[in-house]
């Protein structure tokens, strides 16, 4: 079992079942089955996935100060997976929440994060948590920025979902970058091509490895040690229900791989896997493989 910090948000989610997008007007729709509520967001999904595969997590975070977080967390958990909320802090004048319609294999999200970006997380809890952890995961929003100086302090190694690289986004990032261990991006939110985005996230800082997720085409990693730039095709093992939260998925499963065996190849394999599997499930934080099912796959993938 390895030891994770994780930091980055926690959010509530409508999930909306639509024909097509762009939208239609259309004054009212009943449909059974067209709406799911759940827990979402970057910072938990990758928690909730951690410890579905057996991790050990600290899950830092700021939910709405009335927020009843254990009962929501029980309540739509289907597998009341027993994740410890004790460090998601009610501190929050209101709760950060997200609408997404999605529609065959296309989404549009709606976001509001209240006042995270301008709420500081706790840095003692932050500096408290850390010393015997394994790996740090943190999402690239402004009360992670703390743990970029705390995990060179204690020599941790750090792993940033920086995600979005369009142009506007790189400079008010660029620490982030600079500091990171490991990066995963998503192609669904850059300006140039992937193999731009790695150069200028190579520019930028000097990552141990980088994945840049294709969405429907896979994955690109690149490793310094080996100086290599790899695309990887994805694999199925279930039917494309919903992509969103597929990213935090794959990278999740990765960084559960990597730490266990130090071998990034046979890593990202298996996060294919997971994320091919996760993509199945409507909620953004449940459809998870175990390692058992995991092993089981691999040999019908990769012979």
């Amino acid at each position: 079992m390895s030891k994770f910090m994780v930091a980055g948000f926690l959010q509530m989610e409508t999930i909306v079942k639509v024909d097509e997008l762009p939208l239609p007007y259309k004054r009212f729709c009943s449909e059974e089955g067209m709406i799911d509520l759940n827990i979402g967001g970057a910072g938990y999904n990758e928690a909730v996935a951690l410890r579905w595969l057996g991790n050990d997590v600290d899950f830092m975070s700021m939910v709405a100060k009335e927020f009843a977080l254990e009962q929501y967390n029980h309540a739509l958990n289907p597998a009341q997976l027993d994740l410890d909320m004790q460090y998601v802090l009610p501190v929050l004048d209101g709760m950060p929440s997200a609408i997404i319609l999605y529609a065959n294999g296309q989404t549009q999200t709606f976001e509001d994060v209240k006042c995270i970006r301008h709420t500081q997380y706790d840095y003692e809890l932050f500096e408290r948590q850390i010393p015997d952890k394994d790996m740090v995961l943190i999402s690239s929003c402004n009360f992670c920025r703390p743990l970029l100086e705390l995990a060179k302090k204690y020599n941790k190694p750090l792993a940033v979902n920086v995600r979005s690289m369009r142009k506007e986004k790189v400079l008010e990032k660029a620490d982030f970058i600079r500091e990171a261990d490991i990066l995963y991006v998503s192609e669904d939110d850059l300006d140039g091509t992937p193999y731009e985005c790695l150069e200028q996230c190579k520019e930028l800082g000097n990552p141990k490895i980088v994945l840049i997720g294709l969405g429907e085409k896979g994955v690109l990693m690149y490793t310094r040690e080996q100086n290599s730039v790899l695309e990887y095709k994805p694999v199925k093992t279930n039917e494309v229900v919903n992509t969103i939260g597929a990213g935090n998925a794959m990278f999740s499963a990765f960084l559960h791989y990597y730490v266990k065996t130090g071998d990034e190849r046979e890593a990202i394999k298996n996060a294919l896997l997971f994320a091919s599997y996760k993509i199945g499930f409507v909620g953004t934080s449940i459809g998870f493989m175990t390692e058992e099912q995991i092993e089981q796959w691999k040999p019908l993938i990769w012979k």
